[in-house]
């Protein structure tokens, strides 16, 4: 899909090889699918069962130099959700520029437990297969809060968005938005392997607490 504007300077230096992180996201996947498989079953039977709609949800984010592309997760939410977002705008619970709101009641009863769990966004691997995303890095915007990013959360497109990264481990939802965007930047000016695998472990123990998680 085509780019949104997006300045070459903007673009940050990583410690962390493309080629290098593409191999260890690669690799992990792999060693990861007898465990993934048999709970993404159980995951689409729970989605299927719960309300109608599709098991899958896909939404255009903005990723890497703003490219866009079709994220997808485990839909959590009722299947009019969209047409319902502009409604709640302006009872945020997230200060900044990213909409989230606690007791969305557009969530249904399963999407509530895989939103704190984190579980409704195991089918992001799929995109990280695709090269769309990376398994560490800031979460992919939606094109609507790009618009009205400040330039120094620009930044953020450097990089290639991810399942999870410094922001999910801290706290998620309750980071501000600029707490976020100066996390992420500080990421991706100092990426490496090794920070990578530190915060994949650290994911877990983040999911297990679910702070900010909704």
């Amino acid at each position: 899909m085509s780019p949104l504007s997006f300045s070459k300077s903007q673009t940050l230096p990583s410690l962390a090889p493309a080629r290098h992180k593409r191999l260890l996201d690669i690799g992990l996947i792999v060693l990861a699918l007898p465990v993934i498989l048999p709970l993404i079953v159980v995951l689409i039977l729970a989605v299927r069962l719960s309300s109608s709609g599709p098991v899958l949800f896909f939404q255009t984010r903005v990723g890497r130099d703003g490219r866009r592309f079709r994220m997808v997760k485990f839909r959590s939410m009722y299947p009019d959700a969209e047409g319902r977002r502009a409604a709640l705008l302006g009872e945020s619970d997230r200060a900044g520029v990213c909409f989230k709101h606690k007791d969305d009641p557009r969530v249904t009863p399963v999407g509530r437990f895989l939103r704190r769990s984190s579980l409704d966004e195991l089918p992001q691997l799929w995109n990280v297969l695709k090269g769309e995303m990376s398994l560490v890095g800031p979460r992919p915007a939606l094109p609507e809060e790009v618009a009205v990013y400040p330039p120094v959360a620009m930044q953020r497109l450097a990089g290639l968005p991810g399942l999870t990264g410094v922001w999910q481990v801290s706290g998620r939802a309750d980071i501000s938005f600029d707490e976020m965007v100066e996390m992420d930047v500080a990421y991706l000016r100092t990426a490496s392997l090794r920070g990578d695998l530190a915060l994949i472990f650290r994911t877990f123990g983040a999911v297990a607490l679910a702070r900010g998680a909704y």
